[in-house]
């Protein structure tokens, strides 16, 4: 016997109880959207670099877009543009700051990259990923999510800090401490050759792996993919 919904008293469908990790970012979403970016010039070049990938009429979906900063600067040069995050706090700010500054062709919504990726609404000229991948359950079903919706021909653009280029104390010692006390989510140790793997496993041709850091050791690889214009391509 298939399970029932659960419902309220008028017979509207309650809200499915939120995920550790939407909770766990809804009480850190006032200090991200406050906190200052450690790498503004890197953060600038990532930026230049999408703008040109991406066209003015382009249909754009980014997954894990946190408060909305990217998704308002990008979305100036793009057609559609649709930003999700999983945590709803997030994208409440999101939507404040979005009410300040309108932009008509974007919009924010609520949604677990871990469990789909707004197929609904594809398919997408571009999907971008910025400092997320790492902290999704499975990298190669994310992936596949995000080749799912793109357009042949479309752009999957990713820049992701690969804890396994890092000191290996940061992974092996200080990321569980930090997760026994609940101040980290669960991470994947990855690498750049990880995150190529992963879009060469789905069909996507990897264009470029780049670093834009502007200064010390950068561990958080750029990566530009494109889906083949045959589908059945590799």
């Amino acid at each position: 016997m298939p399970a029932l919904t659960p419902r309220d008293d008028a017979g509207a469908p309650l809200p499915k109880p939120a995920s550790f990790k939407a909770r766990f970012w809804d009480r850190f979403a006032l200090g991200y959207a406050g906190g200052a970016i450690g790498d503004w010039a890197g953060y600038e070049r990532s930026l230049a670099r999408t703008r040109e990938l991406l066209g003015l009429t382009d249909s754009v979906l980014e997954v894990g877009c946190g408060t909305g900063s990217t998704a308002l600067t990008l979305a100036l040069g793009t057609g559609p543009y649709l930003a999700t995050d999983i945590a709803p706090q997030m994208i409440a700010l999101a939507n404040q700051r979005l009410a300040a500054s309108p932009r008509p062709n974007l919009r924010f919504l609520v949604e677990d990259s871990d469990a789909t990726a707004s197929e609904a609404a594809g398919p997408f000229d571009a999907v971008l990923a910025f400092n997320l991948l790492h902290l999704l359950d499975d990298l190669d079903a994310a992936t596949a999510r995000c080749a799912r919706v793109l357009r042949p021909g479309g752009l999957f653009i990713s820049k992701t800090a690969c804890l396994g280029e890092m000191n290996p104390l940061i992974p092996r010692l200080a990321v569980p401490l930090m997760r026994a006390v609940r101040l980290a989510p669960p991470v994947l140790v990855l690498r750049a050759d990880d995150l190529v793997a992963a879009c060469q496993r789905q069909g996507l041709e990897v264009l470029a792996v780049e670093r834009h850091a502007s200064r010390g050791r950068d561990v958080r690889p750029y990566v530009v993919a494109r889906k083949p214009l045959d589908p059945g391509a590799r």
